[in-house]
């Protein structure tokens, strides 16, 4: 490929500030695991129906498998490795799932966590529906879902604090 096809892309990730030149057609999903090593960000569907790719883009959770890099110049990107501590110490939304026994294979989890993480910065206490309603568009084969409501609802007592590296700024 000649360098005229090539995208100068500036962006912050997890904390880290990264510029990269990508092809016009990479994938934020495919830019985040193989040129960031930041597997977290599953790939399922490709098609942005399962949500295991889901990342929080500006605060805001989206399918990153259907945006391209290039799209999100300038951003602020949180994955699921920008969730816990440096130290390893889990994100209290991590804790939770893990207490009550809301992942399985794993496979989903980063993406729920991630749709979860800005849904309960607005609506720190939802009922039951609502945390179903939020969470419809990421799909589990393993779990049921109910212990992935239970993780929710445990943690909407206490709060869902930031990711790590923004509540360390």
């Amino acid at each position: 490929m000649d360098d005229s096809a090539l995208i100068d892309v500036a962006l912050t990730v997890n904390g880290t500030h990264y510029q990269r030149q990508v092809e016009s057609r990479l994938l934020l999903s495919d830019f985040l695991r193989h040129d960031l090593g930041l597997t977290g960000t599953h790939v399922g569907c490709e098609h942005g129906v399962c949500g295991a790719c889901t990342i929080l883009l500006d605060g805001e959770a989206v399918r990153a498998c259907l945006l391209f890099a290039a799209q999100v110049r300038g951003s602020t990107i949180t994955t699921v490795e920008g969730l816990a501590a440096a130290d390893g110490t889990l994100h209290p939304l991590q804790e939770a799932f893990r207490q009550a026994h809301g992942l399985q294979c794993g496979f989903c989890t980063p993406g729920f966590l991630l749709t979860l993480v800005p849904f309960l910065a607005e609506n720190p206490n939802p009922d039951d529906r609502e945390i179903r309603q939020a969470i419809s568009g990421n799909l589990c084969r393993c779990t049921g879902y109910q212990g992935i409501v239970d993780a929710v609802r445990s943690l909407s007592r206490t709060g869902a604090p930031k990711p790590a590296h923004e509540a360390e700024t």
